[in-house]
């Protein structure tokens, strides 16, 4: 790609990084919305815990690893009548994010259930025994002594997204991966491929960066 071809190139490649960032972004929203009270729920009503409900957390858990077993291709092209249901259209970054967001949510609420699964028990029995009620152990004890725990895994959510986000290129979703097919993969121009390739190389590196300050920062371990 000479540096003409990459000048006429740059305008859609700023296109392509922003449908990225906002297709990740609105997902990754959604999926702090729903997936921690999700992964929360998961938790308490778990065996031996102070909300325990069997039915529920079954329930819950088997929706979750069913949607977490399905490769986000296959999930892609299952929700296509879904997404256009919901936004009359399955084409563009914004419908990438229903796909996007159905993957994140029970993948981010079980790396929440893990994070919570990590606060020593003694303390919120500690805090059952003091009389305190399930929203304010939720509150005061399991959010703040899990929250590196969640803060990673956050960091982890953002990353995978990012790699689903590319795949969502390849039925129309916009963005980096979508790039990537129509200038790379089609038209044979290896140093476009490259280039995109670098470009999400960086992204994630940025991530994971931010993701490990804020939850060295948060930990008072």
């Amino acid at each position: 790609m000479q540096g003409s071809a990459f000048m006429e190139l740059l305008p859609d490649m700023l296109k392509a990084f922003y449908e990225t960032l906002y297709m990740v972004g609105l997902s990754l929203i959604i999926a702090i919305v729903v997936g921690i009270p999700l992964g929360i729920l998961l938790f308490i009503s778990d065996r031996g815990l102070f909300a325990e409900n069997r039915f529920v957390n079954q329930v819950l858990g088997v929706i979750a690893n069913i949607i977490r077993s399905i490769p986000f291709l296959i999930l892609l092209v299952l929700l296509l009548p879904f997404t256009q249901w919901l936004l009359g259209t399955t084409i563009g970054p914004t419908a990438a994010a229903v796909p996007l967001s159905v993957a994140a949510i029970p993948f981010y609420a079980r790396l929440v259930e893990s994070s919570l699964r990590e606060v020593s028990k003694g303390v919120i029995e500690a805090a059952v025994a003091a009389g305190a009620k399930p929203w304010l152990i939720i509150r005061e004890v399991l959010l703040p002594e899990a929250k590196p725990g969640i803060i990673s895994g956050l960091t982890i959510t953002a990353i995978s997204l990012l790699g689903f986000s590319a795949m969502a290129g390849t039925v129309g979703g916009g963005g980096i991966g979508d790039l990537a097919i129509r200038f790379g993969y089609y038209r044979y121009d290896n140093q476009v491929l490259f280039t995109t390739v670098i470009l999400l190389i960086v992204m994630v590196q940025i991530i994971q960066f931010i993701g490990d300050w804020a939850a060295r920062k948060v930990d008072k371990r």
